[in-house]
């Protein structure tokens, strides 16, 4: 009982600061169908400098880390997008009214990361005073890639073993191609990998990851990108709280099974994230603040990079699905959440 009065105590606090004011804010101008807009460049552009700063200042707490504490919060992030598309591939890609291929591209989306959801968590963790390892933005990456080239193998996978079972004896189709799309093969998931590193949320966290680890940006980021980043996130979250809504029309025109998706997906995966995150802190002393943001990374839905590397891998599946239910139901309730895992690791961990 106190467990959850906790929790709804912490939803109440953080609910009136920034991060999900601003988010809520978007949803209810959205609602009420304002012509408030933010052009899209402008958008962009605040999603690149987030990102730079996210990556800087993980590739300058990189340089100076143990890269044992680093490797092992970077093979729970891997296994985490794994796992996450692996579920989806057992639950929304098999329920009826779903085909296989939106159903892995959505898992898809729910095993990559937000990094607005990210940089939303680091937000909410810094107002509460609970200290994380400075190298959680490393983690990005390996779990983002993980999940996109785990769901878009698998669906070309079944794809091609449909294909295979529906030629009569007088065609003929192989494993390694044919059908709508490439073929299961080293080249498709080269090529996945390249154009997941050369997206734009991949590309500027890598950069500045980069820029962090080998030189020393310590007066730019102190003086430009630190002072930015909380004012950039709350645009970033009145964004992001109207396109949720907008979207959530989309989801009329598919099954009801991605809605019941949207909503449980975030806690199922954020309460997988945790899980992870307690091992790393039992074997590594993994913070109760990294705790908190792998659970978050693992409950958010990609929202840059992974929608274009669907659009390109998988043109089959349906966007209004995959990106209904992530960014219309899944984003908002990832970011809700985040009270709950502050919460939790308070209570199993301490602060």
């Amino acid at each position: 009982m106190d467990l959850a009065v906790d929790i709804l105590m912490t939803m109440i606090e953080q609910i009136q600061k920034p991060t999900l004011a601003f988010l809520i804010g978007g949803m209810v101008l959205a609602a009420f169908n304002s012509k408030f807009e933010i052009p899209d460049p402008v958008y962009k552009f605040i999603v690149v400098l987030l990102l730079l700063k996210v990556g800087l200042s993980a590739g300058i707490s990189v340089r100076e880390a143990n890269l044992i504490e680093l490797a092992v919060p970077a093979l729970g992030a891997a296994f985490l997008g794994i796992a996450i598309v692996l579920l989806g591939s057992r639950t929304i890609a098999k329920l009826r009214g779903v085909s296989h291929m939106d159903g892995m591209a959505t898992a898809g989306l729910f095993g990559a990361v937000s990094a607005s959801t990210l940089a939303a968590g680091m937000a909410m963790l810094d107002e509460e005073g609970m200290a994380y390892e400075g190298f959680i933005g490393a983690l990005y990456p390996f779990m983002d890639i993980a999940a996109l080239v785990t769901a878009i193998v698998l669906a070309r996978l079944a794809a091609d073993r449909k294909l295979a079972a529906t030629v009569n004896a007088g065609g003929t189709a192989t494993m390694g191609g044919g059908g709508s799309g490439p073929g299961f093969d080293g080249q498709m998931v080269k090529t996945i990998l390249v154009d997941t590193f050369r997206s734009p949320a991949i590309s500027a966290l890598v950069l500045g990851l980069a820029l962090g680890i080998f030189t020393r940006p310590e007066s730019v980021f102190e003086s430009f990108y630190e002072p930015l980043f909380r004012g950039l996130l709350s645009i970033l979250m009145l964004v992001m709280g109207m396109e949720a809504w907008s979207r959530l029309s989309e989801l009329r025109k598919v099954a009801h099974a991605y809605i019941l998706y949207g909503l449980t997906a975030p806690l199922v995966h954020g309460a997988l994230g945790f899980g992870v995150g307690l091992v790393i802190h039992a074997t590594t002393g993994f913070s109760a603040g990294g705790v908190v943001l792998l659970s978050v990374m693992a409950a958010s839905s990609s929202d840059i990079s992974g929608p274009p590397t669907m659009r390109g891998a998988l043109p089959e599946a349906n966007p209004s699905a995959y990106l209904g239910a992530s960014t219309g139901l899944g984003t908002p309730v990832a970011i809700l959440s985040i009270p709950l895992w502050i919460v939790l690791a308070n209570t199993f961990i301490g602060s």
